[in-house]
């Protein structure tokens, strides 16, 4: 059951945006819901928001959620288990199993919304979660429409551009350490962690000057910079280009061409294979520059024309 109470208000400038939470297997997952601030007639569209690996809410994605809620849609941006305000144990646990059954949950919690249209359900994904959208996508036939900025869609291709950047020796520290976790998970003891963002040369998820410059510069106060390492051996194994061809909603894809996290090449090959072609957009990027700046304004405006578009149908979409 989804908790919105009223007292829990926080006031931006504009939209609205209030604490709720919502229950998986017996664990709270908190979120952020934003009216929406256009006018529009109610029941009004949803975008649903999470984030990448490793990723929570206030890292850089309320920017979205405020530009989608000044254009009339309501927004449920929300945590993973494990991760940032939701609870859960052990901390920084990352399996796209569960991340999975979380987006169920958040599409479930957000249809039920008072004053929110069930029937115009959309998904927003970046990374990790932009490879989760197209699963969510793929399953759900009542989802209306379906975003993925910079989307991992298949684990294998991400596994091989990190041991390209680590080298033997770093592939060999990440694999010591992906067994000691699971030792660790298999005794009950606490997990043994690993950098998500690092240095060139030094043990981490994403091991470049680049990608830990990027990482922190959208990094909240207090984020916690590490993952369970034993991600790294299911994540190879992940892959949602697998459902892409079942996606049937209108969908936009955003590839970086310069990704060195994930396959850009991949996000293309995506966009010719769902039921209808998706848009792509391919901007000349790095995989954190689409947060920031200009390459933010220009991916978020590619995304509002979207979704005005795709979900203007029904009763009171905007228009």
């Amino acid at each position: 059951m989804g908790h919105l109470p009223g007292d829990d208000m926080v006031h931006l400038d504009r939209p609205l945006r209030r604490d709720a939470s919502f229950e998986v297997e017996g664990v709270t997952c908190r979120a952020w819901v934003y009216e929406p601030v256009a006018e529009t007639t109610r029941p009004a569209p949803c975008i649903v928001m999470a984030h990448g690996l490793g990723g929570i809410r206030d890292a850089a994605l309320e920017p979205y959620a405020v530009r989608f809620a000044a254009a009339g849609f309501a927004v449920v941006l929300f945590d993973y288990r494990y991760l940032g305000a939701s609870d859960g144990e052990p901390r920084q646990l990352i399996s796209p199993r569960r991340q999975l059954e979380d987006w169920q949950a958040a599409v479930a919690f957000a249809r039920a919304l008072p004053g929110v249209d069930p029937a115009r359900i959309g998904l927003w994904g970046c990374s990790l979660s932009g490879g989760h959208v197209m699963v969510i996508a793929a399953t759900d036939a009542g989802i209306a429409a379906v975003m993925a900025q910079c989307p991992m869609l298949e684990g294998i291709a991400s596994a091989r551009m990190a041991m390209q950047r680590a080298g033997i020796l770093g592939s060999l520290r990440m694999a010591g350490a992906v067994i000691g976790d699971l030792a660790r998970a298999a005794t009950g003891r606490a997990p043994r962690y690993v950098p998500l963002a690092a240095r060139s040369g030094q043990l981490g998820a994403m091991a470049s000057d680049t990608a830990y410059e990027g990482c922190l510069a959208i990094a909240p106060p207090g984020w916690r910079n590490e993952v369970a390492a034993r991600i790294f051996l299911t994540l190879p194994l992940y892959r949602p280009m697998r459902y892409v061809r079942r996606v049937a909603c209108p969908t936009l894809l955003i590839a970086c061409a310069n990704d060195t996290i994930v396959s850009a090449g991949a996000a293309a090959r995506a966009a010719v294979r769902t039921r209808k072609p998706a848009r792509l957009v391919v901007l000349p990027i790095d995989h954190f520059d689409i947060y920031r700046d200009a390459w933010f304004e220009t991916s978020c405006s590619e995304q509002v024309a979207f979704l005005k578009e795709a979900m203007q149908g029904g009763a009171g979409g905007p228009g």
